[in-house]
């Protein structure tokens, strides 16, 4: 059987979609972890990465099924779902790709204002306080708050790796909805290919 026939396609996407749930498995791991042993104190944090991570397992889960049992129903709705991922994906990941200076730093700034406890994270972290100026009068979970004088603003130091940072997440997030695209179409041609064990005159 040349690849492109319905095994090689068959095994294509079932390789496609349990590489999913090992990004799944370790996106709720990784949350699960950082949340353990205290690094992320964000309880909607943790529980959004949580979420993405069930969320993927399932899409997964049931591509995986349909892939094994040529299940036309399943592998439709997999279609679906996981074209809709990609244009989500693909959209956040070019925005991220394309924010200036100006606009991660309204972007910053809206998540740090957005949870006090992603604040203490950050302050704790990278040893600041504040976003753009340090306040006295608030506490600060920094070590350098015991002499105020030498803390500086969380926004300069977040700055310095926003970029980096956005850049990675929308290359990473870039490759991820390429191998989205790469799953419709197995999963379009894998629907219209007929299993050469069943009977020669039934379309499955």
């Amino acid at each position: 059987m040349v690849c492109g026939g319905f095994v090689c396609t068959k095994n294509a996407l079932s390789a496609l979609n349990i590489l999913y749930v090992m990004v799944s498995l370790l996106l709720i791991g990784v949350a699960a972890w950082g949340k353990w042993f205290g690094l992320v104190s964000s309880i909607s944090v943790v529980a959004g990465v949580i979420g993405v991570g069930v969320f993927l397992l399932v899409v997964a889960f049931v591509g995986l099924c349909g892939a094994l049992k040529h299940h036309q129903v399943l592998l439709f709705f997999y279609m679906v779902i996981l074209f809709m991922v990609f244009v989500l994906q693909f959209s956040i990941s070019c925005a991220c790709l394309a924010l200036n200076t100006e606009q991660q730093n309204q972007l910053l700034e809206v998540g740090w204002n957005k949870s006090e406890s992603t604040q203490q994270d950050v302050e704790k972290t990278l040893n600041c306080c504040g976003f753009s100026s340090v306040d006295l009068n608030r506490t600060c979970s920094a070590q350098c708050f015991s002499t105020p004088s030498s803390c500086s603003p969380c926004a300069s130091i977040l700055q310095m790796y926003a970029g980096d940072v956005l850049h990675f997440v929308g290359g990473v997030g870039l490759f991820f909805s390429f191998t989205e695209i790469l799953g419709v179409w197995l999963t379009h041609r894998y629907r219209n290919l007929k299993d050469p064990r069943s009977n020669p005159g039934a379309f499955l």
